[in-house]
């Protein structure tokens, strides 16, 4: 079974892991291929960071701090305090040793001329991740947030800000004449199932499906396209989701999400939707949207549940696919 998912970081590396230790119990050759968000991506202090790259990396490769959520276990830190007392760089952005260790690796590929897709694989070649790892695109794609008095780097608002600063749009620079990475594009043609991963919608998701020819080819592709809900019961699993759904009008709720993204039917990209058991009463408003939809619990505290709702995601798709 070929399975392609489209993913942001924290949420998205849980549920990868929960798809690559599913898979695992199933008879039969499995590859799993994560086309990965790049508009949270930047050029910081001569190095090119990319947040949701490496955080699916990380926790494939079991060296992530589950603690903070982002980057490596057992971090120091000493680089970014050299780099704060130096006045360089953004001193409420901090990177662990280790972490830049990874960037300075993949700023010496990229400045060698090497694209970011085959950077990304060289570095990942590390770990037995056991998932394909491809940016969504080797152009430089970076989300922008527009508010009433300046527009900033989506990391800016999010990290430094912490997204208190009422958002009125999201600008994905770059995205309108970015093209896929190679390999992007027969990962979701050859798929047998596409999955949305429950990625932050806006910044996430929003990001890689603003990219013209990955857009085409999910809206065209014969495998079932299936998304998880990262709304649970009205409310962001992780994050500050609702603060993006807030401005561009989508209200913080599983059928809000869904329709937002909209049916294949209609000229949407999903066929299939997962919503957690504490808004089972909103699956009649989704089906009759067209999207079907599977009422499941949505939360990831563990890998086996991680595991368990990456089967229900695959079991929803097999009902489609024998439609």
């Amino acid at each position: 079974m070929k399975i392609t998912v489209l993913s942001g970081g924290v949420g998205g590396a849980r549920f990868l892991r929960g798809v690559h230790e599913n898979l695992q119990s199933r008879p039969g050759e499995h590859s799993i291929t994560a086309v990965v968000n790049v508009g949270d991506d930047m050029w910081l202090t001569g190095l090119r960071i990319t947040p949701d790259l490496d955080s699916i990396m990380y926790t494939l490769a079991g060296v992530n701090d589950d603690v903070r959520g982002w980057g490596r276990v057992g971090e120091s830190e000493r680089v970014s305090a050299e780099l704060k007392a130096y006045g360089v760089g953004w001193d409420w952005f901090t990177l662990g040793d280790l972490d830049i260790g990874t960037h300075l690796t993949r700023t010496s590929y990229l400045r060698a001329g090497m694209p970011l897709s085959e950077a990304t694989a060289k570095i990942s070649a590390r770990w037995p991740l056991g998932v394909t790892l491809i940016p969504a695109t080797d152009h430089e794609v970076e989300t922008h947030v527009v508010t009433a008095d300046v527009t900033m780097h989506f990391q800016e608002w999010w990290t430094c800000y912490r997204a208190a600063l009422p958002a009125l749009a999201f600008e994905y620079r770059g995205s309108e004449s970015a093209v896929a990475a190679p390999g992007v594009l027969d990962a979701i043609a050859s798929a047998d199932i596409v999955l949305l991963a429950p990625s932050n919608p806006v910044v996430s998701i929003g990001p890689i499906l603003a990219i013209p020819d990955i857009r085409a080819a999910v809206l065209s592709t014969s495998a079932p396209v299936v998304g998880v809900s990262p709304i649970i019961a009205g409310a962001v699993v992780r994050g500050m989701a609702d603060a993006c759904l807030s401005a561009i009008g989508v209200p913080t709720a599983a059928d809000a999400v869904a329709t937002h993204f909209g049916a294949r039917s209609g000229g949407g990209v999903l066929d299939g939707w997962l919503i957690d058991e504490s808004d089972a009463a909103l699956a009649p408003i989704l089906e009759a949207a067209g999207i079907a939809t599977a009422v499941v619990p949505l939360w990831m505290r563990d890998l086996p549940l991680s595991s368990t709702l990456a089967g229900d995601a695959l079991a929803l798709a097999a009902r489609l696919h024998g439609r």
